[in-house]
């Protein structure tokens, strides 16, 4: 029986902790596990024998940092198929290959390109189906993108089942600022073969995690949690929770409708037979989730059914002559401004469409989808006419886009539905076809359920449809205008489809166009419109919108309609002044506060002919870090908006360096730190944006990198006269090593302060490793060092 065939019979148990029992083995600090397959296959194959005898369906392999970037590379293939065999040799029902994150950054926040990692991604899986895995376990990834990458290596190059899970932290986001809900609907229109969520909490913790994404997902939902939150007893990582009390949490999941189960760090194979009992005793529960149309970016979701939400339609080079200069001339910078004015202004998703016969539009649809996502976090519309650039945009977009557009051509479907298939959106189907536009709306109408039948043919389902029922222009056409009134009725009534109209189209040629926009949407939006394609910069048109959104009970009691009104009503009594440039604070501010790096340069050598350095970093670097940095806190933006804003500074202050460089003058340091990722870790993430983040903050940073030998730290703070140093470790086995490094520095008579931060540390660890402070993130590290050096 192949892995989907039980699934769908039966709950299926994976095993628990690798990591924690090869500790327990006497797995060397700071040695990778995977190494163990070809110096200790005994030891490893006791592990999964044992795990088989408490009753697990799947073993797992040992190869959770099986890529080139962690091992070397000329030894992956046998590491890989030595792993396979050793769980084969236990005999289990399945062996599931286990793939990890790679522990880069992907860009734009970090140096990691999206080729880069399927590349890597690839190279293990068709080692691993070849070896004879049964399914390909993601885990523990917490970047969206990276995953879809891993998803569309396993897919375009074995045949191989895929279960995917992430890692959340305890504000129910992935460390790069994924939500479950964005999760789920993304992956699943992936194609993964089940979603769910592992390590990071104990199963207690993940459960509002684990019931949003059993109310969304169409597809089994796994959960292998840790037995707990660690803690450090006599030098050991020590997790409280008992096999009992670790097996009564899960069962509630279970009983909600978790179909896969197991067990991540801290767990034995006492908890997996505790699970093992649980399951024997436990019936499938036969789910009913929600079926909801809808587009995500990396970072949000926009739920499109029962609201009306808008499409700014600004990033079209049609009619605009400027957007079409920047385009030829590689200008996204001016991309940049028009997609964040339209988020300002209200835009829910924003299409982008890069279309010019004279460029490269596959290679320009790729730039500004990934630049555009770097710096809002609303999802986009991929808009070509060029099949090419469609696929492109979608192949790199991080979510599950709207791509526009097929039409009722079957060359058409046959050319797009495969797109939207493989890499999992929404499409919007035109009510047009060989014939070209039907002059009726049940004509129309026809063409939409061909549109969504043939859709249904490829796999995509209806809420994955969407459908335009094209807007003609009343100035030639005027009869039309309610042939479309007429069709979104009927695709409302009897398709039940939700629809996207492009507003103006319908003025087009006539006087006064923002009242005839405005006036057809509200038309629109009674006989079934549900996503216009709006310029959310029209005033007069987001008037109607937010009257509408009373009307209709979307703007619960009127607080955004009233919240308007007033602010125009404070400008209207405002006395009449001249128009005036914005002060130069709040224009650098405001582009540090968007991430506009590209701008900040320019901006910052017109601001050194009236102010010192000194001054731009007190009046405008800081508050506006501060301002992000408590965004952040808040919740209201993520990391990849943290690093843009930190980049944006970063150029800055190269400026500043030549500044001080011509004058021959020193740049001004709050004070000098040092950074490492400690012995035996190879994971530098979380450093190097420390990193980032403390130059903006205007401290001295040098950073020694990852693996850094306990005698060359030793050497650089008595060197450097270091004071403060921080110390980063993301395994649980090489917290050791941080230890040992603090002791060493004490023991050659040296007195730094020390912070150190990482994924598995927190005070206690602090505490065990003889440190001076815990910094949980970046802007942490920042007020540590302020408050060491004295800095207001």
């Amino acid at each position: 029986m192949k892995i989907l065939d039980a699934i769908k019979e039966k709950q299926l148990l994976f095993d628990g902790a690798m990591g924690t029992m090869l500790q327990k083995k006497g797995l060397p600090v700071g040695l990778e596990p995977e190494y163990f397959n070809l110096t200790h296959p005994e030891v490893v194959t006791e592990i999964h024998h044992a795990y088989v005898a408490a009753g697990a369906d799947i073993i797992t392999t040992n190869t959770f940092q099986a890529n080139r970037t962690k091992l070397e590379q000329e030894k992956l293939p046998e590491i890989i198929t030595a792993a396979i065999q050793l769980a084969k040799a236990a005999e289990p029902s399945f062996v599931a290959y286990d793939m990890g994150p790679i522990g880069q950054l992907m860009a734009p926040m970090g140096t990691l390109s999206f080729d880069q990692a399927y590349d890597m991604f690839a190279e293990q899986v068709i080692v691993a189906e070849k070896a004879g895995a049964d399914v390909v376990i993601l885990e523990t990834m917490s970047d969206l993108l990276e995953t879809k990458a891993a998803v569309l290596a396993v897919k375009e190059n074995t045949e191989l089942p895929i279960f995917c899970t992430m890692t959340f932290q305890e504000d129910g986001r992935t460390f790069v600022g994924t939500d479950p809900l964005t999760a789920v609907l993304t992956l699943q229109s992936l194609g993964v073969d089940a979603v769910g969520v592992n390590c990071s909490l104990g199963p207690v913790e993940l459960l509002p995690v684990v019931e949003t994404m059993l109310r969304y997902a169409k597809i089994p939902v796994m959960v292998q949690a840790n037995a707990g939150l660690p803690e450090m007893t006599d030098g050991q990582t020590v997790y409280r929770i008992s096999p009992v009390e670790y097996g009564q949490a899960v069962e509630t999941l279970v009983q909600k409708g978790v179909q896969i189960v197991g067990g991540c760090c801290g767990t034995t194979p006492e908890f997996i037979k505790e699970l093992r009992n649980i399951l024997d005793r436990t019936a499938v529960v036969e789910r009913q989730p929600e079926i909801v149309t809808a587009v995500t970016s990396g970072s949000q979701t926009v739920l499109l059914n029962n609201r009306l939400s808008l499409i700014g339609e600004r990033i079209n080079p049609t009619g605009k002559k400027r957007l079409k200069e920047a385009l030829r001339n590689n200008e996204l910078s001016y991309l940049l401004k028009e997609a964040l004015k339209q988020v300002e202004a209200g835009a829910d998703i924003l299409d982008v469409n890069v279309g010019l016969p004279e460029i490269d539009e596959s290679r320009m649809m790729q730039q500004a989808v990934q630049e555009i996502q770097g710096i809002v976090t609303v999802p986009l519309q991929i808009d070509s006419s060029n099949i090419a650039a469609i696929e492109t945009g979608a192949r790199y977009y991080n979510g599950k886009p709207l791509i526009n557009s097929v039409n009722g051509k079957a060359e058409s479907m046959a050319e797009i539905f495969p797109i939207v298939k493989k890499y999992g959106g929404v499409v919007l189907g035109l009510t047009l076809d060989e014939t070209g536009i039907p002059e009726t709306a049940e004509a129309r109408l026809a063409i939409a359920k061909r549109i969504v039948g043939t859709a249904a043919e490829y796999g995509i389902p209806k809420e994955d449809v969407m459908i335009d029922p094209l807007v003609l222009t009343a100035s030639a056409q005027q009869a039309q205008v309610q042939v479309t009134l007429d069709t979104l009725s009927l695709l409302r009534d009897e398709l039940g489809v939700l629809t996207v109209a492009g507003l103006s189209n319908v003025s087009f040629g006539l006087p006064n166009r923002e009242l005839m926009n405005s006036t057809f949407l509200a038309a629109g939006v009674a006989a079934g419109l549900s996503t216009p394609i709006v310029n959310p910069l029209s005033e007069v048109l987001m008037n109607t919108v937010r009257a509408l959104k009373v009307i209709y009970n979307q703007d619960l009691d009127a607080a955004e309609y009233i919240e308007k009104s007033q602010a125009m009503n404070v400008v209207a009594e405002s006395k009449p002044a001249s128009k005036q440039a914005s002060t130069d604070a709040t224009d650098l501010k405001t582009l540090i506060l968007k991430g506009q790096k590209e701008d900040t340069p320019a901006l910052t050598k017109q601001l050194l002919e009236t102010k010192t350095p000194l001054e731009i970093v007190n009046e405008f670097f800081i508050p506006a870090l501060d301002e992000v940095g408590g965004k952040f806190e808040r919740g209201e933006l993520f990391l990849p908006q943290l690093i843009q804003s930190a980049e944006a500074v970063q150029r800055s202050q190269e400026v500043l360096k030549s500044y001080f460089d011509a004058h021959g003058q020193e740049n001004q340091s709050h004070g000098k730190i040092l950074l490492a990722t400690v012995e035996g870790d190879i994971h530098d993430i979380g450093k190097n944006i420390v990193k980032m983040v403390l130059e903006n903050y205007g401290f001295e940073v040098i950073d020694l990198g990852k693996d850094v030998p306990i005698g060359t730290v030793v050497e650089r703070i008595r060197e450097g006269n270091i004071q403060l140093v921080g110390l980063s470790a993301l395994m649980t086995t090489t917290v050791q090593n941080m230890k040992a490094t603090i002791q060493a520095v004490k023991d050659a008579g040296l007195a730094p302060s020390f912070m150190v931060g990482g994924a598995v540390l927190n005070e206690e660890y602090r505490e065990f490793v003889g440190a001076d402070y815990y910094a949980k993130d970046a802007l942490e590290s920042v007020a540590i060092a302020k408050k060491f050096f004295g800095v207001e």
